[in-house]
């Protein structure tokens, strides 16, 4: 397991050349579950990279694994003249996090790998977007004056069915290949990355979760635990207790992150992501 980042409160982001600009709030949760003796999940919450991963393997790879994708992910760093990331950077961190775990691997049967899941903070079209990227069953939720979706689709054998028809949704959780999933990093394959990408708007709320989150928590109540408005850290808290009192049968990672429109930038535009650290 490995954390990197910290709760913050008021992290102040510019708008390249306006005056208007966002604050950010986030907090992150992570707890071994009640059933596993190691937590394999790994969280970086350290802008301008969010990310959750869920890490697989024996001989407590999977462990390691989750952690190789954070390391690399968190070497990330905004462009200082933007203080937004090039997205087109993620995939070289994800291809070397790869390696790294088919280094630790390379004595192991069975292999070892991570899903992971997350969101960046990226100029698309001069514009500030959250470009959210998925691999495996980790999740990317949003709520915001839309309502509320799950923005990621899952890589497993159960959505597949879902999606051709063959299963229906509401049993896909308890079917027998349900922890069986069709993309991963590591396991000797090639980093192969969803990409989604929401302008950045206030209001927005943005959960990031591992699937011992989503095996215990229905969605209509993850729904409800967003939309009471209470602040980052307290609804990543109610989430965690949730999952836990359902039976926390598997590791347990939650990201809240709240973004709200500033009436002005800060003064150098955006923080650096290591202030943010």
């Amino acid at each position: 397991m490995s954390v990197v980042g910290r709760d913050r409160v008021g992290y102040r982001l510019g708008v390249p050349g306006k005056r208007r600009g966002f604050v950010l709030d986030w907090a992150a949760r992570t707890d071994v579950g009640h059933r596993r003796q190691v937590n394999e999940d790994s969280v970086l919450v350290k802008p301008p990279v969010f990310a959750v991963a869920d890490g697989m393997g024996g001989h407590a790879a999977g462990d390691r694994a989750s952690a190789a994708v954070v390391d690399r992910l968190s070497a990330l760093r905004a462009e200082p003249s933007s203080g937004y990331l090039d997205v087109a950077r993620l995939d070289a961190a994800l291809h070397a996090a790869a390696d790294d775990i088919d280094d630790l691997a390379a004595h192991i049967p069975v292999g070892a790998g991570t899903t992971v899941t997350g969101a960046l903070l990226a100029l698309v079209d001069g514009v500030p977007h959250m470009v959210v990227f998925n691999i495996g069953d980790s999740r990317v939720y949003l709520l915001d004056d839309a309502g509320f979706r799950r923005v990621t689709n899952d890589h497993s054998v159960v959505q597949e069915m879902v999606d051709a028809g063959l299963l229906d949704a509401a049993d896909a959780e308890s079917h027998p290949e349900a922890n069986v999933i069709t993309r991963a990093v590591g396991f000797r394959e090639t980093p192969r990355p969803d990409l989604w990408a929401l302008p950045l708007t206030g209001g927005m709320r943005f959960l990031l979760c591992s699937d011992g989150l989503t095996k215990e928590v229905a969605d209509p109540d993850i729904r409800r635990h967003l939309a009471v408005g209470r602040p980052a850290a307290e609804t990543a808290d109610e989430l965690m207790d949730a999952a836990l009192r359902a039976g926390g049968r598997d590791n347990v990672t939650v990201v809240v992150i709240d973004v709200a429109a500033a009436a002005t930038a800060s003064k150098r535009g955006a923080e650096s992501a290591d202030a943010a650290s």
